[in-house]
This record gives structure tokens, C-alpha cells and sequence, in this order.
């Protein structure tokens, strides 16, 4: 499985996904840190990647603009996550 990280997605997540064996890149990685929603969306589509966040908005754009990637939100609580 392949993963296009969000920049409000936490580093221990990433770590953990990658320690899973999972292919991760995240939107620094890609020169995208400032990059709109919509081109995140793009990108992940292209690289055929699910895209993890931590934001609400992207709901809206997968379905009413029709994105077909996937999007992981994740709702956690900062202070559960150990460092």
C-alpha cells in the first residue's frame, strides 16, 4: 500500500506506517508543504496513493469533484500519541 502524507499528520504515524513496510512519502518530501488541497489530491491520485490527514476538508472534494483516491482522516488525540 502506498501513502501520501499531509503535513498536519503527525511523524510518529509516518514512522509507524513505514516500520509496517508500507511505501511513505510525505508533501515535504514532494516540495508540496504549501500546496493546495486539490493538488495534494492530484498527486496522490497520479502516484496511485491514499492520502492521510488529519484536516476535515477534503471530504468535499472527493465527492463533489469526483477524486478517486482514497483519503485517511485521522481524528486522534495529541496527547495519547507517545513521541
Amino acid at each position: 500500500m502506498n501513502f501520501l502524507i499531509d503535513q498536519d499528520v503527525y511523524g510518529s504515524t509516518v514512522r509507524f506506517l513505514k516500520s509496517l513496510g508500507y511505501d511513505v512519502i510525505t508533501a515535504a518530501q514532494l516540495g508540496l508543504a504549501q500546496a493546495t488541497d486539490e493538488k495534494l489530491l492530484q498527486i496522490a491520485e497520479e502516484q496511485n496513493r491514499l492520502f492521510v490527514t488529519r484536516d476535515r476538508d477534503f471530504g468535499n472534494l472527493v465527492f463533489v469533484h469526483g477524486y478517486k483516491t482514497g483519503i485517511v482522516r485521522l481524528s486522534l488525540d495529541k496527547y495519547r500519541i507517545p513521541a
